[in-house]
């Protein structure tokens, strides 16, 4: 029953700003822990950001200073602001969220394009 709805993507040239959010529908607790991963062309999928339900963040390196995640625990919903977007970051962004070894979803993903 449990779905993660993401939105926001689409389209931006280099340096522009986009906002991603991810909602969970289904569920009447706030997950542990929630982050987004993104998927490039030819690409493993790899981390960009998690919060824990505390608060606590990890970011990855490539995109420190410039991402900001953020949840809503009361709306099960995360965010990513994403500033001074560059083409490498051009991926499809994956919502993830995990509530301890009992739940681990994942969004159907949204295409952020970023172009030079």
């Amino acid at each position: 029953q449990v779905q993660l709805v993401e939105s926001g993507g689409g389209l931006v040239q280099a340096g522009g700003s986009l906002r991603l959010s991810c909602a969970a529908s289904g569920i009447i607790f706030s997950f542990d822990a929630m982050g987004w991963y993104r998927q490039a062309p030819g690409k493993q999928r790899e981390l960009v950001a998690t919060i824990t339900r505390s608060g606590s963040t990890n970011y990855a390196d490539s995109v420190k200073g410039r991402f900001t995640i953020s949840r809503d625990n009361a709306k099960n919903t995360v965010y990513l602001q994403m500033n001074s977007l560059k083409p490498e970051d051009t991926a499809v962004y994956y919502c993830n969220a995990r509530h301890y070894s009992l739940i681990n979803k994942w969004g159907q993903g949204t295409q952020v394009t970023v172009s030079s």
